[in-house]
């Protein structure tokens, strides 16, 4: 008969779960080929990866402190150009060049002159208002008289001309390197109206 009380054999207990290699250890078998165990080869090739990290770290470093140095190169348009022939332009303003050469084209009876669109209060762009027949800053509210007088808001003085001239095959030559200011009597100057 066998004996209740005697002990049961253990049940087989299950079998470990695998334990996860950790990063130092999954590092160390990336570093170390599977058969090699010689520790100076490991050794050597732990320095040339410290070696090529530090490297490769201070060349991305020198590439940076010279793109610092040699900044990208900005074109600044021309300073002398031409616009058209003097028939192109009727009695009025002409706002098609205010985009690409910051500047108007006025002709009334005296001739045809080119302003600077540039405000002369803080270098804003103003919009020539033809329902108020003037010239208006959206930054701060200055308003100029078509022949670029200013009259109202911060603005300290009138717009400046440019020099402007006849060239060889007949169009208008704006020369934005010579500026006219009405407050130095400079408007008067041949150079900064062509009289049509």
């Amino acid at each position: 008969m066998s004996n209740p009380t005697a002990e049961k054999p253990a049940a087989a207990a299950p079998p470990p779960k695998p334990v996860k290699p950790g990063i130092g250890e999954a590092l160390r078998k990336i570093l170390a080929e599977p058969d090699d165990t010689d520790e100076s080869k490991q050794i050597a090739r732990r320095r040339r990866f410290v070696m090529a990290s530090v490297l490769g770290f201070l060349g991305v470093n020198l590439v940076m402190f010279l793109r610092f140095f040699l900044p990208r190169t900005l074109f600044e348009p021309k300073t002398s150009f031409t616009i058209g022939y003097p028939s192109d332009f009727g009695f009025g303003v002409d706002t098609k060049f205010q985009n690409a050469y910051r500047i108007w084209v006025v002709r009334n009876t005296e001739g045809i002159f080119v302003i600077s669109a540039i405000c002369t209060h803080l270098g804003c762009t103003p919009d020539w208002k033809a329902s108020e027949n003037k010239f208006k800053c959206p930054c701060h509210g200055s308003g100029y008289y078509k022949t670029g007088v200013n009259f109202e808001g911060p603005t300290p003085r009138p717009l400046e001309r440019y020099a402007i001239s006849l060239a060889d095959d007949g169009q208008i030559l704006v020369d934005k390197s010579r500026k006219f200011q009405e407050e130095k009597g400079e408007w008067n100057n041949p150079a900064a109206f062509l009289k049509v």
